[in-house]
Formats: structure tokens, C-alpha cells, sequence
């Protein structure tokens, strides 16, 4: 397994910790157990941390298909290495520093690491088309 789609089922794995971190959070203030065995005519708003890591996970789940589609690409093309490597790194470090960051509600910090994870899926995308070629990093 290449180090690209090893951090790709890190990634993967780090969405179900967004998932469980957002319901688990939200849970208390939605009306606990009740509410999520019930039909949830009401999604039911929640605050503070709660609604943070809710943002958080939508966040992550806008960046994930892009990072997924082009490691799955540049590793079907034979592009791993390089650019490619370093982006999944900067990708998978970046998210998961991202999590707490927000959840925690620390300024000033969160905007730095979203744009890490941003510069690595560009990485990947550079090295995918040969733009950075393992001896340029």
C-alpha cells in the first residue's frame, strides 16, 4: 500500500471521527436518545461546540471527494510520490489538526490549517499532471 492511499483510509477513517464527534456533540442538546430514535421532524439547533464540530464535519466533507478523486487518480496513473505525497500529508495532518481547532473554538488558528489542507490538495493535483516531480520537493 503507497503512502498516498494509506493517508487516503486515514482520511476516510478521520470523516467517521467528524461524524461521531458531530452527533455525539449535538446529541445532548437535540433531546438525547429520545430524539434520535424518533423520526426527527426537526433537525433541533445546537450551539456552542456542538454546532462547531456540526460545521466542522460539513467542512470536511466538502474538501474529502476532491482529496479521495485525485489520490484514487494519481495512484491509478502511477503518480504516487513526490507532490502527490506530500499534498495526502499536508491533507491528512491539516484535518486532523482542523477537528479539535474548531471544536474548541481557538481564533485565528483554524483559517492557517484549513489553507494547509487546501495547499495539499494541490499538491496532489499538481503531481497528478507531473507539475512537481518527486525531485522537486
Amino acid at each position: 500500500m503507497t503512502d498516498e492511499i494509506r493517508l487516503l483510509a486515514f482520511s476516510a477513517a478521520l470523516g467517521f471521527v467528524h461524524i461521531v464527534a458531530a452527533s455525539a456533540a449535538g446529541l445532548g442538546q437535540r433531546g438525547g436518545l429520545t430524539w434520535a430514535a424518533g423520526n426527527r421532524e426537526s433537525e433541533g439547533e445546537v450551539t456552542g461546540a456542538a454546532a462547531r464540530l456540526q460545521r466542522a464535519s460539513k467542512n470536511f466533507f466538502e474538501t474529502f471527494p476532491l482529496f479521495a478523486a485525485l489520490v484514487l487518480a494519481a495512484s491509478v496513473s502511477g503518480r504516487q510520490g513526490g507532490a502527490v505525497a506530500w499534498g495526502a500529508e499536508l491533507y491528512f495532518w491539516a484535518r486532523l489538526l482542523y477537528l479539535p481547532i474548531y471544536g474548541f473554538g481557538i481564533p485565528w488558528i483554524r483559517t492557517p490549517v484549513w489553507g494547509v489542507a487546501i495547499v495539499g490538495i494541490g499538491f496532489v493535483f499538481a503531481g497528478l499532471f507531473g507539475w512537481a516531480g518527486p525531485g522537486a520537493l
